[in-house]
């Protein structure tokens, strides 16, 4: 009976949206799919496939022919478009099986697959591709649920599904995706008729429908069956992992520690390549790594291809107690060099021992989710999406192995088989059409003074080079309108007081414990006082010298710090002013603060080459479009310095330099990246961004 209430996952089919696509099967199981992929007990990021298969005209001989749409290769079905799927035609598939010669043929098949293309924009078809083609239903999921990946990767699975099921459910034992496995789908079918759907021992769940709603419910009762399969069984068991090994520190606490420790981690996982960082301490989590089993079951490693491609095969549980005083740094890292080493030697000997003459280089043999009991979970990749997916999929694999121990035992891949899918040459070419990475991917900037402005517009060049940038300001509601404009995994925000050293404090704990640490440093926030020198009051000297050059000091001693424990060198930018270098009337507070930036700077900058800490200066003049300093005294000070009204002074300043150029915050922000993304080998030096102003010419 089909139903719309469930206890396990969530029925999301929206029938009046449904009913926007019509008889549009395409449309249905694109729909199906996004679904699908929103819920993340379902299937995780890039995870499972769907397939739908309709009725075409054959361009050639004017022939009805059907075409099987399929999600394409390294594609996610949760964000699934017509631009991410394969169309190819379903009996050149199925004539495959004339050719095929076994499981030595697996990869040969793979390139056979181009040559059944229906649709010329189609995505390159993925492994699964005949997985679906050989089973004759016209909708069809193939997942990997929580709840069902417990049931495959459980002792005696077989047996489990029929209790769930009956004989509803058909089983095939593990064996890696290919052609190979096609055929078993559809021997298990043939052998099993009326059946609705098939487990994959330890890799997941088929099922299908005649119709994409169909095959939508026939998918969510299959997985509530087995989610409550396991609840019944876990509330029948009581505890779970064998119980509290180790106690939670508070949630403050436990956040303190992540941000402390996340630069050193980062600094160790970036021993070959430089690795942005996620932390994760949910419910789930701290039950599994606090629990007594995390000891037998983390070295298991995952039981699905799509966790340990994302997680490596195992993690590295850290040996350090969650009251550690993690601000002996030197006294840590003494005890943390010897069990990441112990990890990298560990992972060579897997490689070695399963490699085989055809094998890939060995990759990376840093971890990528690391274990603190009591503290929490870390990850670690090439970007900010990467590490949290690689979490996402590590919490999957949690659940699967809490399901798996309440009905028998959790049971994980041999390491051979392991190896030959995460060395897999599909894999590997899989990896290799990955675009290149952007000149500033894997490093994360801070930069002050954000919320708008030049600041914004260096925050935003940050990004779109690839950087992961921690916007900070001091109005929170700037912050928050700032950050509409970026995309999940590229940025957050701190409210920040550059003056109090605290605050700096926590935005740079905000950094590590959201991005792993801080690479760029840039120094945007400011504000200009322009007043002759008898009406400058105390407190206009202070505040500039507390804004622009005590807070310089302050946020460059956190960062050095941060950037010493990472040990991946850095670069610090202070935004300057043309000011600083050139003399001008009512401008005594002002100058004086840009020049002692700019000094500042250089003396750094002699003080931490030694570090490979790089120190620059980006001097701006005249910004006055989109600049939040020209908002205000400032403007009109100015303004009445050179005789002219406010709004004469964009042409005034544009007129002045020797290209005649009006100088933009995006003007500034490329100064910037010149500096962190192409001059790699400068520091002590300083760019002006102003058009060309020959009494500012540094030498």
């Amino acid at each position: 009976m089909l139903r719309k209430n469930y206890q396990y996952v969530d029925y999301l089919w929206d029938e009046a949206k449904a009913l926007e696509f019509g008889d549009n099967q395409v449309d249905l199981f694109l729909y199906r799919s996004n679904i699908l992929g929103s819920d993340l007990r379902i299937t995780n990021y890039g995870g499972g496939n769907t397939s739908c298969k309709t009725i075409e005209l054959d361009p050639l001989t004017n022939d009805e022919v059907e075409v099987m749409w399929i999600k394409g290769s390294g594609g996610d079905i949760g964000t699934l478009t017509k631009a991410g799927i394969a169309g190819l035609y379903t009996e050149r598939l199925k004539n495959l099986k004339n050719v095929y010669k076994g499981l030595t043929d697996e990869d040969r098949m793979v390139g056979l697959f181009n040559h059944c293309i229906y649709d010329l924009d189609s995505r390159a078809p993925s492994i699964d591709t005949p997985l679906h083609g050989l089973l004759p239903f016209k909708h069809i999921d193939h997942l990997h649920p929580d709840a069902l990946i417990a049931v495959a990767a459980a002792k005696d699975s077989e047996k489990v599904t029929k209790e769930i099921w009956g004989d509803s459910m058909g089983w095939v034992p593990w064996q890696r995706p290919g052609f190979d496995l096609g055929l078993q789908l559809e021997k298990c079918l043939e052998e099993n008729p009326g059946i609705r759907g098939i487990v994959l021992g330890s890799h997941g769940l088929f099922t299908w429908g005649d119709t994409s709603y169909e095959c939508y419910i026939n998918s969510l009762e299959v997985i509530e069956m087995a989610s409550k399969y396991i609840a019944d069984k876990i509330a029948e068991n009581g505890e779970t992992f064998g119980g509290e090994k180790v106690k939670s520190l508070p949630k403050e606490k436990r956040t303190l520690k992540a941000a402390q420790l996340m630069p050193l981690l980062r600094g160790l996982c970036s021993s070959e390549n430089r690795m942005i960082g996620h932390f994760s301490d949910t419910d789930t989590v701290m039950e599994y790594i606090n629990s007594h089993d995390l000891e037998r079951l983390a070295p298991m490693g995952t039981s699905c291809p799509d966790h340990f491609l994302r997680t490596k095969i195992q993690p590295l549980v850290l040996e350090l107690n969650s009251a550690e005083d993690l601000s002996k740094t030197e006294t840590i890292v003494n005890k943390l060099v010897p069990v990441f080493e112990q990890y990298r030697d560990e992972y060579k000997q897997y490689y070695e021992s399963c490699k085989k003459d055809n094998s890939p280089a060995m990759r990376d043999p840093n971890p990528v989710i690391i274990i603190y009991p009591g503290v929490g979970m870390f990850s670690f990749a090439k970007n900010k999406q990467t590490a949290r997916v690689a979490s996402e999929f590590y919490i999957n694999a949690i659940n699967v192995m809490r399901g798996a121990e309440a009905i028998t035992a959790y049971t994980s891949l041999p390491r051979q088989e392991a190896f030959d899918i995460e060395y897999w040459l599909l894999e590997e070419a899989k990896l290799q059409r990955m675009p290149k990475e952007q000149p500033l991917s894997r490093k994360v900037a801070l930069v002050t003074g954000a919320g708008g402005g030049i600041g914004k517009a260096i925050a935003d060049k940050l990004a779109q080079e690839g950087a992961n940038v921690l916007l900070t300001d001091i109005a929170e509601e700037n912050l928050k309108e700032a950050m509409t404009t970026y995309k999940r995994d590229v940025a957050d925000y701190a409210v920040c007081d550059v003056t109090n050293s605290t605050s700096i404090a926590n935005a740079f704990a905000k950094a590590c414990l959201e991005f792993g640490g801080v690479d760029i440093v840039v120094h945007s926030a400011g504000l200009a006082i322009s007043k002759p020198l008898e009406e400058t009051t105390e407190s206009d000297w202070d505040i500039l010298q507390d804004v622009l050059v005590k807070g310089q000091f302050e946020l460059a001693k956190q960062a050095i710090n941060i950037m010493r424990m990472q040990d991946l060198g850095g670069d610090f930018i202070s935004i300057a002013s043309k000011n600083g270098l050139v003399s001008g009337p009512n401008n005594v507070g002002y100058g004086t603060s840009k020049a002692a930036q700019q000094h500042m700077s250089r003396l750094l900058a002699a003080e931490l080459g030694v570090d490979k800490i790089r120190v620059n200066v980006v001097n701006p003049d005249g910004v006055i479009v989109g600049s939040k300093i020209w908002e205000g005294e400032w403007a009109e000070g100015r303004a009445k310095a050179y005789g002219i009204s406010v709004d004469e002074l964009p042409a005034h300043y544009a007129k002045r330099n020797l290209l005649n150029e009006i100088i933009y915050p995006a003007d500034i922000a490329n100064g910037v990246f010149a500096f962190v993304g192409v001059l790699d080998k400068t520091t002590g030096n300083i760019i002006n961004v102003d058009g060309g102003m020959a009494n500012a010419f540094v030498r």
